[in-house]
């Protein structure tokens, strides 16, 4: 399912024109990407929770050129279903 098919759901189902809900679906990607830009995480009680986790320095191998390469420490985005969310798709 894309984004699109998503507005034109929430449309069909509420009545609101496309646009509208097109807005606002933009509204809420663009708050939760800066909440979690800022360290902060989303709690979305019987959907699930984007947090920021953080992984740790390590080192890693370049195979082709046969040497090693420090990743440093990093923030990366994750999503945990509630489990609401979780009994459902099973």
């Amino acid at each position: 399912m894309t984004k699109a098919d998503i507005v034109n759901e929430i449309s069909k189902n509420t009545g609101v024109d496309k646009h509208s809900v097109l807005a606002s679906v933009e509204s809420f990607m663009e708050i939760v990407k800066d909440s979690l830009a800022k360290g902060d995480n989303v709690y979305l009680r019987g959907f699930g929770s984007f947090v920021v986790k953080k992984r740790a320095q390590k080192t890693a191998r370049n195979i082709s050129k046969n040497t090693t390469i420090i990743i440093p420490e990093h923030n990366i985005p994750s999503f945990k279903p509630a489990k609401t969310f979780l009994s459902k798709v099973k």
